[in-house]
């Protein structure tokens, strides 16, 4: 099974734009238990000085997802989808789908390939878009994965509706721009580290012939940018996670929020939650590149002659 072969004309900007969307939500859908165990991680001991083991709930991503199960019930597994869902309608289809546009913007006219500068920056670019155009849903998302451990009295929000209503009156319209900033930094480091490094190993695959377009390669080179990624994000990903589920007040900015991670945790506090960062962004970008290739070729084959 190879999927669907490339078209002859290449996808245009819109059928990418849609593609990545779709293949954003597939993702999510796939592996959302996965970033909740994360969060669930990397929020664990916080503003706990010092921290005992006692104070421990979750260890390591099974024994995160089954404590999870075990206490809350499955349905907690996927808490915060519907914003996470969201998100991806609007962070994926502008962050992946706009790359190749982007990328093609930076490149001098008439360069026969495209260089790392460009993509780099193309990387950046569209990150530091979608960021901006989506961070109140990851707001929400953060928020409900993280209140998933709460009962039902104490938990803040009825809904994703409510929840972003809630926020906007208690805290302002910048409270749905929390965490913009680490957030920002974040997706430029991730968009890089995935996009980029995707676009490398397939382009590296093909021209050396070891393997034609098809799944198997774009599997190969989604799972090298999902390990990529991870490495070089994890610590502005925890920062992101405590700053956006704080509650207001309890940092002065992302800064004061690193500050204590490193007085309370020390620099491997940086990496908390690293194996389901990388289970996560592993599985999920196989998923939504597989996802998002094949999606371009489907609306191509479909579009009228």
């Amino acid at each position: 099974m190879v999927g669907l072969k490339p078209p002859e004309v290449p996808p245009t900007a819109a059928m990418k734009f849609i593609s990545a969307g779709m293949a954003g939500c597939i993702a999510d859908l796939c592996t959302f238990p996965l970033d909740t165990a994360k969060v669930r991680l990397q929020i664990q001991g916080e503003v706990r000085i010092p921290r005992t083991i006692s104070s421990v709930e979750y260890r390591g991503v099974l024994g995160t997802l089954s404590t999870m199960v075990r206490t809350e019930g499955a349905r907690s597994l996927y808490c915060g989808l519907a914003a996470g869902l969201q998100r991806q309608m609007s962070f994926a289809s502008i962050r992946i789908g706009l790359y190749d546009s982007v990328k093609q913007l930076y490149t001098p006219k008439g360069a026969e390939n495209t260089g790392m500068a460009a993509r780099l920056l193309a990387g950046c670019t569209t990150g530091a878009v979608a960021v901006a155009c989506a961070q109140p849903t990851d707001v929400v998302k953060v928020r409900f994965q993280a209140c998933g451990a709460l009962s039902e009295s104490a938990r803040r929000y009825s809904g994703t509706v409510d929840a972003y209503r809630t926020i906007a009156r208690e805290e302002g319209i910048r409270g749905l721009w929390r965490g913009t900033l680490p957030n920002i930094a974040r997706n430029a480091i991730i968009n890089c580290g995935e996009l980029v490094t995707y676009d490398l190993l397939k382009d590296a695959l093909l021209r050396a012939q070891l393997m034609t377009d098809n799944v198997p390669c774009h599997f190969v080179a989604a799972f090298g940018a999902g390990f990529c990624a991870t490495v070089v994000a994890s610590p502005v990903d925890v920062v992101k996670t405590r700053y956006m589920n704080a509650s207001p007040g309890q940092y002065r900015n992302a800064l004061s929020c690193l500050l204590a991670l490193l007085m309370q945790d020390g620099p491997a506090g940086l990496y908390k939650g690293f194996v389901p960062s990388f289970l996560r962004l592993s599985s999920w970008n196989v998923v939504m590149f597989v996802s998002y290739e094949q999606l371009q070729r489907a609306v191509a084959l479909a579009r009228p002659a």
